[in-house]
């Protein structure tokens, strides 16, 4: 079984299928990124740093269609993969969790809330439902965590957008069997603020929230925090890298991982 990620750029020069050169490179390197470090985490619960450490499945790309400029790759599952492809009913492809996962990273990473519960969750009881075993790397605090890894991916995609100028907008679009959805959102120079903008005040606020994704070795993490309604990240300051302030973190990581794998047991 096999889905398809088509990628699109639209208007200016990519109406005439063609990108400046070096800013399509680095997109299609944002975009295979993404893609491979989602789909591993759906198929084997980790969270990997390097796309080709891709297991259970491989990538193939496509020739460029003509017209605007479309480039589209091709997810094979392979059966033999840590994930058991056995366990899936045919009409709940994991096709459908990984595209779905793949929606979640790229609308949260570009600031639009995906409700959890109504996506991925649901798609995951109905699998229970129907006697099924989800794919273990669907956690909402799993996903979290490798929104921080793909972000400069996903940045990168907005490359002939902004730099080049060579496209105004660009798509993303998964297709199963002859089923198609839209990707996230449209990328476009404001989606490219977002998720390039930080900010840097002399001042400190006050936020309260619990926290998704903390790396012990870069001290970066995110924290979600209800008065925003998104997770944030964070980097921990060096004069707060303490045994305590530590402690602090991953005790709330842990609380909402219990929560979480309380949640899926009932």
């Amino acid at each position: 079984m096999s889905t398809e990620f088509r990628l699109t750029y639209s208007g200016e020069t990519a109406d005439e299928g063609v990108l400046e050169f070096y800013d399509a490179s680095v997109s299609l390197v944002g975009f295979h990124r993404s893609l491979a470090l989602t789909t591993h985490l759906v198929l084997n619960n980790e969270i990997i740093t390097q796309a080709p450490a891709l297991k259970g499945a491989q990538l193939l790309v496509k020739a460029p269609a003509k017209g605007s400029w479309e480039i589209t790759t091709v997810l094979i599952l392979i059966a033999s993969g840590v994930y058991k492809l056995g366990t899936l009913k045919s009409d709940t492809p994991i096709g459908h969790l990984i595209s779905s996962a793949y929606d979640y990273v790229i609308s949260e990473t570009l600031g639009f809330r995906v409700d959890y519960n109504k996506t991925l969750g649901q798609q995951v009881e109905e699998l229970k439902e129907a006697g099924g075993k989800a794919p273990p790397g669907l956690a909402p605090v799993r996903l979290d965590s490798l929104i921080e890894k793909c972000q400069t991916a996903i940045k990168d995609m907005h490359r002939p957008i902004v730099f080049s100028r060579s496209a105004k907008s660009g798509a993303i679009v998964s297709k199963i069997s002859s089923e198609q959805r839209v990707i996230g959102t449209t990328l476009n120079a404001e989606t490219f603020d977002y998720v390039s903008f930080e900010t840097l005040s002399d001042s400190s606020e006050q936020f309260m929230g619990h926290v998704t994704s903390y790396n012990i070795n870069t001290f970066k993490g995110r924290i979600y925090v209800p008065s925003i309604g998104r997770p944030i990240p964070f980097t921990v300051l060096e004069r707060a890298r303490h045994e305590r302030s530590i402690a602090l973190i991953c005790e709330s990581l842990t609380r909402l991982i219990h929560r979480f794998d309380a949640g899926q047991a009932g």
